[in-house]
């Protein structure tokens, strides 16, 4: 395949993303009651073989090829034309959430930390003992798991499957209300990110009982627990110079902003590299990024382009995996909606209670159940690992991803619902900065 196929493809496909996108997000919007990042998600799973695949498989497969190609050699590769569309949308992913980090309230998460801890601990322990036990009982039950995994790593991959929050969405969800910088938008915020990082070193903690190789697990937590501290205690002081040279220059120059970006890209690297998901160090080092004038301008460069064209194709990208006809028997329903319940009992209904005992009402503990319960695509990503990995089955991973996008779905209902009648829904969001 050349490149200029290869363009003229890629041209096609993010045309198909972008109007698909915006046509969803107008009726989910307008009829369901749903955010654009559901909508998105929506769309990508429309656009795969669930729906356009039975419509019209065959331009399906050549528009979003999933096969892959065979070398000479015999060795499979994946498709260029994907490989392409996963980068794009990884870039997207990385400046959004690098957006979130920059518009971070590290001030209330100081004041917070230990509601934070505690609704993040909740929607780990909880989930994760549901999850592991649900894999003892269901691993000699039916065909979910692949030969070669034993009981207990079916018990902590399930587990840390169970246990994942939707962070972007949650983000995003609360940026489009305007209600991320109110004080229980960032308890959400917080506990969400603790949440993520937690299942991905337990996810680690898989990985290298797999390959009888502690020091994956290792690497990981220890590598990203030393990213953190140097991004706050050494990173923060030092990224104070770009307020310096925006103060100097007059505004944000394009010079300084491709330096903010060679920063971004390095630090999602390295995240990446050490076996952390790259959205967590775009996201740590927008924390630590300096405030005022200069995330104000940062934010105004970056974020229409970021959230109108290239996050979306990281949604679609994503729901392009998902094959909904392979649960076709009463019983896989059955462990479906087990799993389903699972999920929202060990995460949705925990998180609420622990919100709650941290000192909120009970309308925004059960906001915070509601965000936290979503799964999203961020459980997409770990389930294509697993599958990658050879840890489960496409059953497995087809109830699997069921269950995250009912969980999804229920969120935007739930969280409108929840906050009628509140300043969160009757307030604007300059308004809501100083609740």
């Amino acid at each position: 395949m050349s490149n200029f196929e290869l363009v003229l493809k890629l041209l096609l496909q993010l045309t198909v993303i972008l109007a698909t996108c915006r046509i969803v997000t107008i009726l989910g919007k307008r009829f369901l009651g749903q955010t654009d990042v559901v909508c998105e998600m929506i769309a990508g799973v429309m656009l795969g073989p669930s729906l356009f695949g039975a419509i019209a498989p065959s331009f399906q497969q050549w528009l979003f090829p999933k096969a892959p190609l065979i070398l000479a050699t015999g060795e499979k590769i994946p498709h260029p034309s994907m490989s392409i569309l996963f980068a794009i949308s990884q870039i997207g992913l990385v400046l959004y959430m690098f957006l979130i980090g920059v518009e971070f309230n590290t001030d209330l998460i100081k004041q917070r930390i230990k509601s934070a801890g505690l609704v993040s601990g909740a929607g780990i322990l909880v989930p994760f003992s549901l999850g592991a036990i649900a894999a003892f009982f269901l691993y000699s039950q039916a065909e979910l798991f692949k030969v070669g995994v034993t009981p207990w790593a079916a018990a902590l991959y399930l587990g840390a499957s169970m246990s994942i929050t939707a962070f972007p969405m949650l983000a995003r969800m609360l940026y489009e209300r305007g209600i991320a910088k109110t004080r229980f938008g960032t308890l959400a915020l917080a506990a969400g990110s603790m949440d993520d990082a937690t299942a991905w070193c337990l996810l680690a903690i898989v990985l290298a009982s797999l390959q009888a190789d502690a020091s994956i697990a290792a690497f990981a937590i220890g590598g990203g627990l030393a990213y953190v501290l140097l991004t706050i205690f050494i990173g923060r002081p030092t990224l104070k110079i770009f307020t310096r040279i925006t103060k100097r220059d007059g505004g944000l120059k394009i010079q300084t902003l491709i330096l903010v970006l060679i920063v971004l890209m390095f630090c999602s690297w390295l995240t990446d590299a050490i076996k952390l998901y790259a959205v967590f160090g775009a996201f740590i080092l927008g924390t630590a990024m300096p405030r005022g004038e200069f995330a104000e301008q940062l934010r105004d460069r970056l974020e229409y382009l970021t959230t109108a064209f290239l996050l979306p194709i990281f949604f679609v990208f994503s729901g392009l995996n998902t094959q909904l006809g392979l649960v076709n028997t009463p019983y896989l329903w059955a462990i479906t909606a087990l799993i389903v319940a699972i999920a929202i009992f060990g995460k949705g209904i925990a998180c609420t209670l622990a919100a709650k005992v941290a000192g909120e009402t009970w309308r925004e503990s059960a906001t915070i159940g509601a965000l936290m319960n979503a799964r999203g695509l961020m459980e997409l990503i770990i389930l294509n690992i697993g599958l990658e990995q050879g840890i489960i089955t496409p059953t497995l991973f087809t109830i699997m991803v069921i269950m995250a996008i009912v969980t999804t779905l229920m969120a935007s209902p739930l969280v409108n619902m929840f906050l009628q009648g509140t300043v969160y829904e009757q307030s604007s969001v300059q308004e809501l900065r100083n609740v």
